[in-house]
């Protein structure tokens, strides 16, 4: 069972015309039911329709009863629907969107959450975007004589779901603040299909430069003046975000942003193409095919090139990355991914092209998809938050 969040936004006749005449996605990988649990988190959650705990890891499975989910369906006809992509969106005949998954969110707050507290900024009034930021709560003694660390993070949802007020993103930044000792400031940007790619690029070069306007202590939110070290300023992002991540690396490059980008952390990047980048990436057609519908009629439905887009191919592609603006590359692959050999795959094409930074590249082998994200109990996930805050505080 999946939550379900009706968007009242519009999307295109000719976008509504390309996915009525397509199928919906059967069998998708797990990159496409990421969330099917999530960690505990003792946040208190709030959504468009309702509050729910998620304690439970299957959540998401038992988020609503039988006549709940029977009331949600029957609310619209049948004869409104264009097509419905689990775990992702229904789309409806008069352009609504109703999102069944990734939808819960919790409230920032002044009153420290472990060690940490955070607030909403909004940087966008064109667009009614903000960024969650984070701080330790005893920021001031530790930066007494030095500023800290800042992340900026972008997060994942295959460009579809999920927020900076998502529980696991709440959860997963506050344990980097509190373990770093640095100031995150999490990133919100429009989705699709209400908003195809590249708006959610844009919008996150955007959050980018405004973050960047308080380099010389003048920017209009105290937090960042007063505590951003932007000698150290690193980006990460994890699947879509990863992706969107290193898209911004190369923009920082190419445009010498200015304090030059530290480091990015590029975890479980969601790149793709139409063929596998070698006989290990995953061969199978209805897998290969489930993503490329995902990207093709959901996510970036203008795509001239389908999966072979330049945002999407990567590894595959004659992309040069030789301009990456930054210094160091954390390359962070599970080994049940369905990801792990473009993950792999872009660590060697990085460190063939002439960049000249560090590339470190960190293997969970026995692990899927955002795991630490998904089960931050498990075995690997410490040990995967350590390496993850080792690459920003050293």
């Amino acid at each position: 069972r999946h939550k379900a969040t009706l968007v009242g936004k519009d999307i295109s006749v000719n976008m509504l015309r390309r996915i009525s005449s397509s199928s919906s996605l059967s069998s998708p990988p797990l990159f496409f039911r990421l969330f099917r649990h999530s960690p505990r988190c003792n946040f208190p959650l709030s959504s468009s329709r309702t509050a729910v705990s998620v304690s439970n890891r299957h959540h998401l499975r038992r988020l609503s009863s039988p006549n709940t989910t029977l009331r949600s369906i029957c609310s619209h006809s049948s004869y409104d629907l264009v097509s419905e992509h689990p775990p992702f969106v229904r789309i409806f005949k008069d352009g609504r969107v109703e999102r069944l998954s990734g939808t819960e969110t919790v409230p920032a707050s002044l009153t420290p959450q472990n060690g940490v507290v955070s607030k909403d900024v909004v940087y966008s009034q064109k667009h009614s975007l903000s960024a969650r930021l984070f701080l330790p709560h005893k920021a001031r003694e530790l930066a007494a004589g030095s500023k800290l660390p800042l992340l900026i993070y972008i997060h994942g949802g295959a460009w579809i779901v999920e927020s900076p007020f998502s529980p696991i993103y709440h959860s997963f930044l506050t344990e980097v603040v509190r373990a770093a000792s640095c100031l995150a400031v999490s990133v919100q940007y429009r989705r699709a299909p209400e908003h195809p790619i590249p708006a959610a690029y844009e919008d996150s070069w955007s959050a980018i430069q405004w973050v960047f306007s308080h380099s010389d202590g003048s920017g209009p939110v105290d937090w960042i003046n007063e505590y951003a070290d932007f000698n150290r300023v690193f980006l990460a992002g994890d699947s879509a975000g990863a992706n969107m991540s290193h898209h911004m690396a190369m923009r920082a490059g190419k445009e010498k942003l200015s304090p030059r980008i530290k480091g990015v952390a590029i975890v479980h990047p969601a790149f793709w193409g139409t063929d596998p980048v070698d006989e290990h990436d995953v061969q199978d057609v209805e897998t290969r095919r489930g993503i490329a519908q995902v990207w093709e009629e959901i996510a970036s439905p203008n795509s001239v090139n389908g999966t072979d887009d330049p945002l999407f191919n990567v590894v595959g592609s004659d992309s040069d990355l030789s301009g990456l603006g930054c210094e160091k590359v954390l390359v962070a692959v599970a080994g049940k991914d369905v990801f792990v050999r473009q993950g792999l795959g872009y660590a060697a094409k990085l460190k063939k092209s002439g960049w000249g930074g560090d590339v470190e590249v960190v293997v969970e082998e026995e692990e899927d998809h955002c795991f630490h994200l998904l089960d931050p109990d498990s075995e690997n996930a410490p040990k995967f938050l350590k390496k993850f805050v080792d690459f920003i505080t050293c």
